[in-house]
């Protein structure tokens, strides 16, 4: 039997049911056949809490909308390492961490590309156990150890990759939940991990996000859960920039991801103040 998920390693089967429901839509943006098996019983009840914030039955919504944001939100990192596993150089993906990620089984993948998932072993027992007999289509390695350990950079090489060859690495959903001092921590790491022109994707919230009005409601559905909504950062770009990487951050509804159609909140300016944003950080390794 796999081992039990902590609070933080449950939001996995959240984004595994938020794109189960997505692939039900008649205009889904994309489609993830795995992601109903791997939400299990659990991914619906914590998306209909999520739900229940987001779209109450008695008052307008003020929240985000958390489904419109996930589907964005894949389809635009789909896009990303589609991209950079096409590069002449590329030959590893690292997805850090993989959660529920079915993107090593769901798309094509050229030849030659070592895909990486490392998540901590709780949760990649669980996903291992779930996709029992589902073939990938990629090689495919796991590293299963947590970000923040001592050990995890050694495990990485153990496991196959190179950190003198180009890479594409993408940090989806986690930086929400590390301390600011463990983030820039992790960067550091990961950067020293990355040859030059290497890529990286993440996605995190703007600072004011962890404290406005109309984010409450659903930061206290994951502080409730015992996963509460730690950091965020108003400039990404500065963020990563002194970490060695040179990006551009665009929020969900800007010109970059305005084709998806699907979202329907106010896009505030960069140099509003105190309002929640969104970003998909995007760029390379200097």
């Amino acid at each position: 039997m796999p081992r039990r998920l902590d609070a933080v390693e449950r939001t996995a089967l959240l984004t595994a049911a938020l794109r189960a429901a997505e692939t039900n839509r008649q205009d889904r943006l994309y489609e993830d056949p795995y992601a109903a098996l791997l939400a299990g019983d659990i991914g619906p009840q914590l998306l209909a809490e999520v739900l229940e914030v987001t779209y109450p039955t008695d008052s307008e919504r003020v929240v985000p909308s958390t489904p419109d944001y996930n589907a964005i939100r894949t389809r635009f990192f789909d896009g990303f390492l589609q991209h950079a596993a096409r590069m002449p150089l590329m030959r590893q993906i690292v997805l850090a961490p993989a959660g529920m990620d079915s993107r090593a089984y769901r798309l094509e993948w050229p030849d030659g590309i070592r895909y990486f998932e490392v998540d901590r072993p709780a949760v990649l027992d669980y996903k291992k156990s779930r996709l029992d007999g589902v073939q990938p289509r990629v090689d495919h390695r796991t590293v299963a150890v947590d970000l923040v350990s001592d050990t995890w950079e050694a495990d990485l090489e153990a496991a196959g990759y190179d950190p003198e060859l180009p890479s594409t690495w993408l940090l989806e959903g986690l930086l929400y939940y590390i301390p600011e001092a463990e983030t820039h921590r992790v960067l550091d790491r990961i950067a020293a991990m990355m040859a030059p022109g290497s890529l990286i994707a993440a996605d995190i919230c703007g600072a004011a996000a962890l404290r406005v009005p109309d984010m409450q409601p659903l930061l206290d559905v994951f502080a409730g859960w015992g996963c509460p909504v730690v950091f965020g950062d108003d400039d990404p770009e500065g963020l990563f920039a002194k970490h060695g990487f040179t990006v551009q951050a665009v929020q969900p509804g800007t010109a970059e991801t305005a084709e998806y159609g699907r979202w329907t909140d106010p896009v505030p300016p960069r140099s509003a103040k105190d309002v929640r944003r969104f970003f998909y950080v995007h760029g390379r390794r200097r």
